[in-house]
């Protein structure tokens, strides 16, 4: 098993360039709120390393409806009769047509993994599950590995959730200190959004015991059948934190490192 270590964004002091030189995976974010130009994410693609790997944040056209507050931050407005056209995986040929924009981002970058991630207001409903099959067997994966971070209530059905990700190919992704890794294959990817009583908890500075229940369970799940662990940080202290935990695996499992 190779384990991969990251951030969700380019978390360090002095941006993108300094990134690359401490870390050799990131997820992007900015391709959530709205897409980058072409040639924005090509240039990014030209000054990283060649062993650098980009995963994608999906944007949130797809999986966010219009009226969500992140349409605001980002300043994007669609018509009033499109309004129920975007988000919530609904097999329109607007979220089609957004999914291809966000595929042609993920080949500029040389990405294999792109992360898609609901909102809490995305229950489990009948209405969501057909959502999800419908919009997932439908899509041209152009060779991407999707990666679906189902949020809200979804983990009270995972017996749903489990039949879907194999039904349509999909790795589940949820935070591995909070949730457990109910569900996994030879991908693994788990996001850390930080422990306390609130789901996200982006203040929280994962403390050394945090990071050593974090080494054990990766190490655990080489016996489940896993290949490739991606455990991608999302916090304040992102880049501080997934330091530590790259230390703790060199000084406890020095052959997990991807090289």
């Amino acid at each position: 098993m190779r384990v991969k270590i990251g951030c969700c964004g380019f978390a360090v002091r002095g941006g993108m360039k300094a990134y690359f030189g401490q870390f050799k995976l990131v997820e992007v974010q900015r391709t959530f709120y709205k897409l980058p130009r072409l040639g924005t994410v090509q240039r990014w693609r030209s000054q990283a390393p060649s062993d650098f790997e980009f995963t994608v944040k999906a944007w949130q056209a797809i999986t966010h409806p219009p009226t969500s507050p992140t349409w605001r931050k980002a300043g994007l407005s669609v018509p009033e009769e499109k309004r129920d056209r975007y988000g919530f995986l609904r097999p329109t040929e607007e979220n089609f047509e957004a999914w291809e924009q966000v595929a042609h981002v993920c080949e500029a970058l040389g990405a294999r993994i792109c992360v898609i991630q609901c909102p809490p207001s995305f229950r489990f409903t009948p209405e969501n599950v057909e959502n999800v099959r419908a919009f997932f067997s439908s899509v041209n994966r152009h060779g991407l590995l999707l990666a679906w971070e189902p949020r809200a209530d979804w983990r009270q059905h995972m017996d749903v959730v489990e039949k879907l990700c194999h039904e349509l190919d999909l790795i589940y992704v949820t935070d591995v200190l909070r949730h457990g890794a109910p569900l996994v294959g030879p991908v693994f990817y788990t996001r850390l959004h930080g422990l306390a009583k609130r789901e996200f908890d982006y203040r929280y500075r994962y403390t050394d015991e945090d990071l050593t229940r974090l080494m054990d369970i990766i190490i655990g799940l080489e016996e489940r059948g896993v290949e490739e662990a991606y455990v991608l940080f999302n916090n304040i202290y992102m880049a501080e934190d997934a330091k530590r935990f790259s230390r703790l695996v060199e000084e406890r499992a020095p052959g997990l490192l991807s090289a």
